[in-house]
């Protein structure tokens, strides 16, 4: 049903004259004729009577009045829905122990008055289709891996670098150290059950391996972050790594140390991911946000990936 025939007929109702529905529409009183006469040919009924005072409703156009009110109504809301700003700003965060998280509850603080939607989708293919669909506004990813370039109307830049922290056990041999450089970790077992082959992070750690000759195992089933701290706590030959920003509790009993790591010290690039052609006015503030926030990349004793976006 053509809506601007229904607005057309409501007015001309309200008003009892074309004429005035004319003015009051900004167009012609011949174009409200046309656009009644359409809408009484696509219903079967006759909805007005001329009359010399202008024009009256006839019974079907009384009866028909309420529901053509009702339509504008619903056609109203459907508009204001989807309208820039009207809806939360929807954030792909990958895990709720993620420096992508911190950095979206930093922004929360921020700006309390911005309804945000966080949702956590697996991998960068994932997250860069929600974003080409609309599903989401925006993504905390680390990108371009090998051969996954982004799509020419996905946008990126670089937030944050985490620093990689060692986190060992007590008995661990490392366990006492202040700081533990890359060539001291060779020989030891770090273990990663989380490492997701085609990843955007288990690319990062295979070129971590590649680059230092590192040994990092993923084998077994992956319980969750309590099941890797029990394990980690339990065991001397085992450690993992876990980003600094990683919120991470365990019992005061576990005894587990988190190192940094240098010489060079190994940073994972979180950057954030949205449409070029995204309106959503929140998103234009959390970019700010973030740019002012943010602190410098690629700086001088930190190691990164070759296929990293740099900006």
């Amino acid at each position: 049903m053509d809506l601007d025939a229904v607005r057309t007929f409501a007015a001309a109702a309200e008003s009892g004259r074309f004429q005035d529905a004319a003015a009051g529409l900004g167009v012609t009183q011949q174009a409200v004729s046309k656009r009644i006469a359409g809408l009484e040919r696509d219903l079967g009924v006759r909805l007005f009577t001329r009359t010399a005072r202008g024009a009256e409703l006839t019974i079907d156009g009384q009866a028909f009045l309420p529901h053509a009110r009702e339509l504008l109504r619903a056609a109203e809301r459907a508009v204001a829905s989807v309208r820039a700003g009207s809806r939360p700003l929807r954030v792909d965060v990958l895990t709720s122990r993620s420096a992508g998280s911190g950095l979206m509850r930093g922004f929360h603080r921020a700006y309390p008055g911005i309804e945000l939607d966080v949702v956590m989708l697996f991998d960068v293919g994932t997250a860069v289709e929600a974003i080409r669909s609309g599903a989401i506004d925006a993504s905390f990813r680390a990108v371009a891996a090998p051969g996954r370039p982004l799509p020419e109307d996905v946008r990126s830049v670089r937030v944050l670098d985490e620093a990689l922290q060692l986190l060992t056990g007590p008995a661990h041999a490392l366990a006492g150290a202040r700081s533990v450089t890359v060539a001291q970790l060779r020989g030891h077992r770090i273990w990663m059950p989380g490492i997701v082959p085609g990843t955007e992070w288990a690319a990062y750690y295979e070129a971590l391996v590649e680059k230092f000759g590192l040994t990092i195992e993923a084998t077994g089933p992956n319980f969750g972050s309590d099941a890797l701290l029990d394990t980690v706590a339990d065991t001397p030959g085992l450690a993992t790594f876990m980003g600094e920003c990683t919120r991470l509790v365990w019992p005061a009993g576990h005894g587990l140390r988190r190192i940094p790591v240098t010489q060079p010290a190994p940073v994972y690039p979180h950057s954030l991911l949205w449409h070029r052609d995204n309106p959503h006015p929140a998103l234009a503030t959390l970019r700010t946000h973030l740019a002012a926030g943010g602190t410098g990349h690629d700086a001088t004793g930190t190691w990164v990936p070759e296929w990293v976006i740099s900006h």
